[in-house]
């Protein structure tokens, strides 16, 4: 079968702008924990799109650590390529994709690191070998080979014990939503989408958008 003939007709459920929270995160939080009842895996993997200084995108998968009603937490070495875009341009996109349900949502917001503390008190609930990882790996620069990343693990696991306290380098970022579109599928690719931006008084505003 050709690429041209791979399709789903989507028919699951509907989604009317009566339908949502006012709140864009309540909204989301809901969305979450359908997806999570429905067994989904990974429901926090989403994609984050980064830009660089040279305007070019990059997208990724990482995972979704932690929601409030400042928005959308996740954790990175800082010296990553993700990194390196988001001190230039301190701006980002995520998609989340939960296909059992038929359902994405994505968010565009402004980004900042957060406090030292906050990143400490989630390192400390990593697994061991997690934490050791995030000392031995210099993520997104060049590796001779693997048996030199494992040979780190292991000088390091001796070094550093079991309780490895938070790298400089190590830890969270916080994205502030601007832009949420919440995103139902339906047949004949008629999809709904609910979309909510902040009016001049900050308040959030809901709209129906063409599928």
């Amino acid at each position: 079968m050709s690429l041209a003939q791979l399709r789903i007709e989507y028919q699951r459920a509907d989604l009317s702008e009566r339908d949502t929270d006012a709140d864009p995160v309540t909204q989301f939080v809901k969305w979450f924990d359908e997806a999570r009842h429905a067994e989904v895996l990974e429901p926090n993997a989403m994609s984050l799109a980064t830009t660089g200084d040279d305007g070019m995108p990059s997208a990724r998968i990482v995972l979704l650590k932690g929601v409030d009603a400042r928005g959308f937490v996740f954790f990175t070495d800082y010296r990553s390529r993700k990194s390196r875009d988001l001190a230039m341009n301190a701006k980002a996109g995520l998609c989340f994709w939960w296909g059992p349900l038929e359902r994405q949502v994505r968010v565009i917001g402004t980004v900042s690191r957060l406090a030292h503390s906050e990143s400490a008190a989630y390192f400390r609930t990593r697994p061991l070998g997690s934490r050791i990882g995030a000392w031995a790996s210099h993520q997104s620069s060049e590796l001779p080979s693997r048996a030199a990343l494992e040979a780190r693990v292991a000088e390091l696991s001796l070094t550093l014990g079991d309780d490895p306290p938070l790298p400089d380098h190590w830890g969270g970022f916080l994205v502030t939503p601007v832009e949420v579109e919440f995103w139902q599928g339906r047949p004949s690719r008629l999809h709904d989408r609910v979309e909510y931006r902040r009016d001049a008084s900050g308040a959030w505003v809901r709209r129906r958008l063409s599928p």
